[in-house]
């Protein structure tokens, strides 16, 4: 006789977010205080209906439904008001493009972000980060932010471009992308177009800021087609333009699209999780000390780290993955059915707005205990359970997850190593943590910290790896 139990189907509730507004819908909510907003969702079901504007749109409060969603991008495509308005930006870029025409862009560009790839970009992403903090002088106030965009913005556009962005244009860059990511977050939450055509400063310094971005790809384009190829993602690129694999050649448009889309998404989410990963580091000196102990073992005599010091790492790393759940860069995201469907007993219509939140699900006390404590031990080696694992989705699953993650891990990885190796960062006298300003990501936008050298340090020939002696 078999004795096996059958698996019981889960019921899932649904439910309605009250503080609906006319026209703006949940949007006041969601711009002036988008954390406690998200929290208090999972009161109301494990789905939850809620308006951006006067649009209907459904958020995902559990992680199974989550990959519900996202293992099924036949039914929930990329769409809805963020794509809508990333598209305007990005154009049919990976990030932005629909599901029939995704697997064509991610073969194309996936060679320059396979692990082969990424072990090599480890010099320049050392090279970088330690030329911005070269110039901190102990006992001064640093614009923690605003380096931590310099040093990601260098990376990226030297993966894509090369050295095609001089100093100032790396800034000028940098600075658009701050203006363009808080400008999209309002016309996602508010998706009232009349709105965004006033000639409000706001809007002036938005539209200003994307033809800029435009202007400066353009040009690094027309530049290259006069100069040699390189080694890099154009470089790519313009091959496929011309056709050279025997495919289908890709458009001018389509070039521009790809390089906009991965400056934009490589930039800025990379410098918010480094400067939120300083940020919480200060306020927690345990954590701080053992990263100290960890890199002044691992990288002896103060040198750089190097593709063969990633695996020892370890705690480094482990910084990195708690950053990522306590202050996701990447905090909320749209999806649009395909089709009419049902989703935790739901009946859907086809072209429904559907979001889930990173930040929600990485703060689910179910999954995570004392979710608002920054604990790294989270992630050492055989501690998270196959649920938080499950729950942790900082770079989306499926087809659809990011391609650049193991890249972006890499790089966060090592500039915080470079970094940290040689400068102490601590919180200013009086320093209040305060909720961040909300945008299409989520980070400390304008942190400064005070900034101190820290000794260099050696391994002692008489004792074992994990004792080191200052060598000052």
């Amino acid at each position: 006789m078999n004795r096996a139990t059958p698996e019981q189907k889960r019921t899932w509730t649904t439910g309605t977010a009250p503080g609906i507004f006319p026209l703006l819908g949940h949007g006041i909510a969601l711009y002036r205080r988008p954390l406690a907003f998200l929290n208090s969702l999972p009161a109301h079901g494990d789905l939850v209906e809620i308006r951006l504007g006067p649009r209907r749109a459904w958020m995902v409060c559990h992680p199974e439904l989550t990959h519900e969603v996202l293992m099924d991008p036949h039914t929930f495509d990329k769409g809805g008001p963020l794509y809508d308005r990333l598209g305007k930006l990005m154009g049919d870029g990976i990030v932005t493009c629909r599901r029939p025409t995704h697997r064509d862009k991610r073969r194309l560009l996936q060679p320059g972000f396979r692990s082969s790839h990424v072990a090599g970009y480890t010099d320049l992403v050392t090279e970088e980060a330690e030329a911005v903090c070269e110039g901190w002088q102990a006992g001064r106030a640093v614009p923690v932010t605003e380096a931590m965009m310099t040093l990601t913005t260098r990376v990226i556009s030297r993966v894509l471009l090369s050295d095609s962005l001089d100093d100032t244009t790396t800034a000028e860059v940098r600075d658009c992308l701050s203006d363009v990511v808080r400008g999209l977050f309002v016309r996602t939450v508010v998706p009232v177009d009349v709105l965004f055509r006033l000639p409000t400063p706001a809007n002036r310094r938005y539209r200003r800021a994307l033809d800029r971005l435009h202007a400066v790809i353009d040009t690094a384009i027309a530049q290259r087609r006069r100069d040699a190829d390189r080694d890099d993602v154009l470089g790519t690129l313009l091959a496929a333009g011309r056709g050279d694999a025997g495919a289908a050649a890709i458009t001018d448009q389509e070039i521009h699209d790809h390089l906009i889309t991965l400056l934009l998404t490589g930039a800025e989410t990379t410098a918010l999780c480094l400067a939120a990963a300083f940020s919480l580091l200060a306020g927690h000196p345990e954590a701080e000390r053992r990263l100290h102990a960890e890199l002044d073992t691992v990288l002896t005599d103060g040198r750089r780290p190097g593709p063969d010091d990633l695996p020892r790492l370890v705690y480094t790393r482990s910084v990195v993955s708690e950053t990522l759940r306590h202050s996701s860069p990447g905090w909320l995201f749209t999806r649009v059915t395909t089709r009419e469907t049902e989703l935790a007993g739901r009946r859907l219509p086809e072209g429904a707005t559907v979001l889930y939140s990173p930040y929600l699900l990485h703060h689910d006390p179910s999954s995570f205990p004392d979710p608002e404590r920054f604990d790294p031990g989270r992630w050492a080696p055989g501690c998270p359970t196959a649920e938080q694992r499950r729950a942790m989705m900082p770079f989306a699953v499926g087809s659809r997850k990011c391609l650049g993650d193991e890249f972006a891990m890499v790089e966060t990885t090592l500039a915080l190593a470079t970094i940290a190796g040689r400068r102490r960062l601590s919180h200013l006298p009086g320093y209040v943590a305060r909720t961040p300003r909300p945008a299409i990501t989520l980070g400390p936008r304008s942190l400064v910290m005070a900034c101190e050298a820290r000794p260099t340090r050696r391994t002692s020939p008489r004792t074992a790896g994990d004792h080191v002696v200052d060598n000052t």
